[in-house]
């Protein structure tokens, strides 16, 4: 009899559908993947650039192939007014909270647009970024609960708000902040029981191979449904398969940003895969927040 992997990795092309839900380590595989094939951007701060610095710090190396990150955001002294912070697109959930004040910390979940906050003079958050579909894997959250908003994490998650709140403070440096955010993920990394659902991981492998250049109801050839999927999508990610993938094509455009500059405006938007400029610019501007002249310094 083959053993496991080798029918994982040999067999599956043959007859992929019977397989998809029999092989975790054809999931597990593509899990490893997505932090190869995605990495999502947050801009970088330009207001007040000598006064505020976002910083962003790996994990364990057992975690990353679930949190892309740890990322700091704080000022160096005090501001002369409130602080406007864009956050855009990204298609990940991200933890955070003010280490002022750590018995108040908060989740947000998928955003199908950028969103801003309005933040005090002077402030210190500290947040974890995770890969798509990682935040419900860990702790088995309904992630569509949770898009487009943010809410306390204590009502999401009690153990994790219980966890920041006794060990993170504005007195550690990142270095010992990270080192106890390890702690607790790697913890619940032991615990955790995951969905190897490869039906699920294999359509997030096209999106991200294809950096969200595709028809999800034709190209995503998973053995079920498109609405079957959806519900996969939903619960896993917090949105359907086509949302995700145009913020994946967003944010592949913003990795591409410097080769783009120099193939003007059309040329810009056909390599991304619209059609229609105007149809290009007002997706842009909601995932982003402004249009592709003002990121892309034109």
């Amino acid at each position: 009899m083959l053993p496991e992997y080798y029918v994982c990795n040999q067999v599956w092309h043959r007859a992929p559908f019977a397989l998809y839900k029999t092989c975790p380590i054809f999931a597990m595989t593509m899990i490893e993947r997505i932090r190869q094939l995605y990495s999502p951007i947050q801009p970088a701060i330009r207001q007040s650039a000598d006064s505020v610095v976002y910083r962003e710090f790996t994990p364990h190396p057992l975690l990353q192939s679930h949190i892309y990150c740890y990322w700091t955001l704080q000022t160096t002294q005090v501001l002369a007014e409130p602080f406007h912070y864009r956050v855009i697109a990204d298609g990940c959930i991200d933890m955070f909270v003010e280490l002022r004040n750590p018995e108040q910390s908060f989740v947000m979940g998928f955003c199908r647009r950028y969103t801003e906050f309005l933040l005090a003079d002077t402030f210190h958050y500290v947040g974890v970024r995770f890969l798509p579909t990682m935040f419900p894997q860990l702790f088995r959250i309904d992630a569509s609960l949770l898009s487009d908003r943010y809410e306390a994490l204590d009502a999401v998650v009690p153990s994790a708000a219980q966890y920041i709140a006794d060990h993170l403070t504005d007195q550690l440096t990142m270095a010992q902040t990270g080192a106890l955010l390890d702690r607790y993920f790697l913890t619940q990394l032991e615990s955790a029981r995951f969905n190897y659902d490869n039906r699920l991981y294999h359509a997030l492998d096209l999106i991200l191979t294809k950096q969200g250049v595709l028809n999800t109801d034709t190209d995503l050839d998973t053995g079920i449904s498109p609405r079957q999927l959806q519900r996969l999508f939903n619960y896993y990610v917090g949105t359907t398969q086509k949302t995700f993938s145009q913020v994946v094509r967003f944010q592949q455009l913003l990795q591409t940003k410097p080769a783009g500059q120099g193939r003007g405006k059309s040329g810009l938007f056909l390599e991304s895969g619209y059609y229609d400029q105007a149809h290009f610019i007002k997706s842009f501007r909601s995932f982003y927040g402004i249009t592709p002249g003002r990121a892309f310094g034109g």
